[in-house]
C-alpha cells in the first residue's frame, strides 16, 4: 500500500459523520393549523347549540336546558307561528329565485354576447346592489313603496328580494356564459339547427350548471335575508324576522328543529353533488 493510499484510508476512518440538519419549527407551521381549528370551532358552536336545543324540553323559553325529548321533531307545527313563518320564507324564496334566475340569465347572456348602447352603464347598475349596504337598499325600497302607495306585504318582499338577488345571478351566470366555446354553437348552426334548437340543445345544457348554482345562491340569500325583509314586510312574518322577535325570550325549540333540518338538508345536497361529480369524473376518466 502506498503512502497516499494509507493517508486517504486514515482520513476516511477518522472523519466524523456529518450531523443531520435540525428541523426548524417556524411560527407558520403551527399558527395556521391552530387558527383554522379555532375558526372552525367558532363557526360550529352556534350550529351545535341550535341542534342540541332542538331536543330540549322547552316551556315559555328555550334558554336553559330542561331535558331531552324527540317531541319537538315529531310535532314541529305545535308552534303554529314557526310553521307559518317558515312557509312564508319558502314561498318568497321560491318565487324570488325563479324571477331573479330567469331575468338574471337573460341579462347575463345579453351582456356577454351582444353589443349595445349603455352596455357598460347597465353592467355597473347591475353590480351596484352588491356593493350597497342592505340597510340602504331596504330603506330606499321602503320609501319608494310608501311614495307609490304600495301596501307592504309578500308582494313587496318578493320585489325587493328579486332586485338584490338579480345581481348575484348575473355575476354567476355571466362567468359561465363567458367560458362557453362559440364553436359548439356554430357547429349546431352548421348542422341546420334553428336558433331555438341550438339554444335548447347546446347553449342551455352548457349553461345549466351555472344557472343551478345561481338559483341555489339566490334562494339561500332570499331565505336568510332579514334587513331588507324587515323594512318591506309590513305585517308578514318570515322565518328570520320570527327568529329575531323570539330571540329576546328564547327561540322556540321548534324553530331550532326547522333550522337544524335546513342545515342537514344543505349538507346532504352538498355531499350528494360532490359524490355525483366525483363519480362522473371517474367514469369519464375510464372512458377510452
Amino acid at each position: 500500500m502506498s503512502t497516499q493510499e494509507a493517508l486517504a484510508l486514515g482520513l476516511a476512518t477518522t472523519a466524523k459523520p456529518t450531523p443531520a440538519p435540525r428541523r426548524r419549527i417556524g411560527l407558520g407551521t403551527w399558527l395556521l393549523p391552530t387558527y383554522s381549528v379555532m375558526a372552525l370551532v367558532f363557526l360550529l358552536i352556534p350550529i351545535v347549540y341550535t341542534i342540541v336545543f332542538s331536543f330540549n324540553i322547552s316551556g315559555k323559553s328555550n334558554i336553559a336546558w330542561n331535558g331531552f325529548t324527540f317531541a319537538n321533531w315529531t310535532n314541529v307545527c305545535d308552534q303554529q307561528d314557526v310553521c307559518a313563518a317558515f312557509g312564508a320564507s319558502l314561498l318568497i324564496g321560491s318565487i324570488s329565485t325563479v324571477s331573479a334566475t330567469i331575468l338574471g340569465t337573460m341579462i347575463a347572456i345579453a351582456l356577454v354576447r351582444y353589443r349595445f348602447r349603455f352596455r357598460a352603464i347597465t353592467s355597473l347598475l347591475i353590480f351596484l346592489p352588491m356593493a350597497t349596504p342592505e340597510v340602504v337598499i331596504g330603506a330606499g325600497l321602503a320609501a319608494q313603496f310608501l311614495s307609490a302607495g304600495v301596501p307592504k306585504g309578500i308582494g313587496t318582499i318578493i320585489l325587493a328580494h328579486t332586485m338584490f338577488c338579480l345581481s348575484f345571478v348575473v355575476v354567476t351566470v355571466k362567468a359561465r356564459v363567458a367560458s362557453l366555446d362559440p364553436a359548439l354553437e356554430e357547429a349546431g348552426r352548421d348542422l341546420y339547427g334553428s336558433p331555438r334548437q341550438v339554444f335548447l340543445r347546446i347553449t342551455f345544457p352548457l349553461l345549466l350548471p351555472g344557472i343551478l348554482a345561481a338559483a341555489l345562491l339566490s334562494f339561500s340569500l332570499s331565505f336568510d335575508d332579514f334587513i331588507i325583509t324587515y323594512f318591506n314586510a309590513g305585517t308578514v312574518q318570515t322565518f328570520p324576522t320570527y327568529i329575531y322577535i323570539s330571540a329576546t325570550r328564547g327561540i322556540p325549540a321548534q324553530a331550532n328543529v326547522i333550522a337544524s333540518a335546513v342545515f342537514f338538508i344543505a349538507i346532504a345536497i352538498v355531499v350528494i353533488s360532490q359524490v355525483a361529480a366525483q363519480s362522473r369524473r371517474k367514469r369519464l376518466g375510464k372512458t377510452p
